[in-house]
């Protein structure tokens, strides 16, 4: 790729039409989720093929761990990601190497000494995640693989965010995609044909993840990047950290206490035995689907509007709310309606256990009631994220699937028993959305005043040359 054409690339971010380049931003990154979330589907249809509700509670306790190792890979790449969009928009190309550089080297030693630890611990931190006596041998056999994988789903995560925040969305939709394709190849492989069970599962993830990690630094080292990853412009100086973190330290609480509610959600469903943990897990990658695919748009979005926000293009920046706003709250919709009147359908593609389907048919349609608001929370949470906003990125990311899960989780099965726990989501959902609208006239009030200043400035250049 010519250098001119890099450039090209990244000017698009401040020069296209905005509903075309939304859309060629945050198509690949669609793609790449729904791909992703279809492996996270069909994952648990070949473990549901084992015939065995155990090693389906496995999966559902071990999902929060997932988010746990995810959590700091996101931490890395949607801080630094955000940074670079933003150093890109004001022309600071040099910083932003320096960040990408930084970024890279600190996330791998960070993902061995993350890896060892929690290695060291599984045992207790499955017991927390909600692993019953008898779900816990298989926890342990997949989680262990799992754990030992991690740098490269982390090292994965990191670099898929830099990548899309220099506007190459493309590239990092490639690297996801084969990963998860590999992944539903190897799956059956490894689990029937080597016969190999769920840790053949385990084994399938981290293998098609080494892969898709090894294709991404590709990327970076055979010169097909615009910025580019060196040790020499390694600088671990507070300054980026600093900025790192204010928008990545969002994300990582977000991940972390989503991770913990989701243990949570598995501890209390434990209470009412294995079924009730694979309903669970079910339910809940099923929805989280939906969440993957508005994370896979704001993939897009969100370097469009750090990038128009560093230019001082404020009403690109509005225009790309509005515009993501409707497309992402369609969608959300449209799932809503599939998860409401198809459930049973769903539910049987994970298992054949009529309890299992019975108890996953309440907690499906509690979960998907507010799933139309979806959109309009993930949409902001991550605005404040592309603009640096480090408090209110905070608070929005972590409300849903953390701060008001956990107290939702805590309180409601006290007071309403089993259908207390199934509905904690939908009472999150509310509190979230609240809280969100508050957010969203805020930050709404400081664009348009922002907006204002440069106007009147524009408008007085163009009467002194007239």
């Amino acid at each position: 790729m010519s250098h001119n054409n890099k450039v090209e690339k990244t000017k698009m971010l401040g020069e296209g039409e905005i509903s075309k380049v939304l859309t060629k931003m945050s198509v690949p990154g669609i793609i790449a989720m729904l791909i992703n979330a279809i492996y996270n589907i069909v994952d648990s249809m070949f473990i549901g093929m084992l015939g065995n509700t155990e090693a389906m509670g496995a999966t559902s306790v071990t999902f929060p761990l997932f988010m746990l190792i995810a959590a700091l890979g996101q931490m890395f790449g949607v801080g630094a990601g955000s940074y670079i969009s933003r150093l890109l928009g004001s022309g600071n190309k040099d910083q932003a190497e320096k960040v990408v550089s930084t970024t890279f080297y600190t996330a791998i030693i960070m993902s061995i000494l993350f890896t060892l630890s929690i290695l060291a611990l599984i045992i207790p931190t499955l017991r927390i995640l909600g692993a019953t006596g008898t779900i816990m041998p298989y926890a342990l056999t997949y989680g262990r693989v799992f754990v030992a994988g991690s740098i490269f789903t982390i090292i994965n995560m990191t670099l898929n965010n830099t990548i899309r925040a220099e506007g190459s969305a493309k590239y990092s939709m490639v690297a996801i995609s084969l990963g998860a394709i590999l992944n539903v190849i190897l799956d059956p492989l490894f689990m029937f044909g080597f016969d190999m069970g769920i840790r053949g599962a385990a084994i399938a993830t981290v293998l098609s993840k080494s892969i898709s990690t090894i294709y991404l630094l590709r990327y970076y080292f055979s010169g097909k990047s615009f910025i580019k990853i060196t040790k020499e412009k390694f600088t671990p100086k507070f300054s980026i950290y600093s900025e790192i973190m204010k928008v990545g330290g969002a994300t990582f609480s977000r991940q972390t206490l989503a991770s913990l509610s989701l243990g949570l959600l598995n501890a209390k469903a434990a209470f009412y035995g294995d079924s009730a943990v694979a309903a669970m897990g079910i339910s809940t990658r099923v929805t989280s689907a939906v969440l993957y695919i508005v994370i896979g748009y704001n993939q897009g979005f969100m370097p469009v509007a750090g990038y128009n926000y560093g230019a001082e293009k404020y009403d690109r920046l509005k225009s790309a709310i509005r515009i993501s706003l409707i497309r992402v709250t369609v969608f959300c919709s449209f799932a809503t309606f599939i998860f409401m009147f198809f459930t049973e359908d769903i539910l049987r593609l994970f298992s054949s256990d009529l309890e299992v389907i019975e108890r996953g048919k309440a907690i499906l349609r509690a979960m998907s009631i507010l799933i139309p608001t979806l959109g309009f929370q993930q949409i902001y949470a991550v605005l404040y994220q592309a603009l640096g906003k480090s408090v209110g990125a905070l608070i929005l990311s972590s409300a849903r699937q953390g701060t008001f899960l956990i107290l939702s989780v805590m309180i409601l099965p006290y007071l309403f028993d089993f259908k207390g726990l199934i509905y904690s989501q939908a009472s999150a959902d509310i509190l979230t959305v609240i809280t969100t609208l508050i957010f969203a006239i805020k930050i709404s009030k400081e664009i348009k005043d922002k907006d204002g200043i440069y106007k009147p400035s524009n408008n007085l250049v163009l009467e002194s040359n007239g």
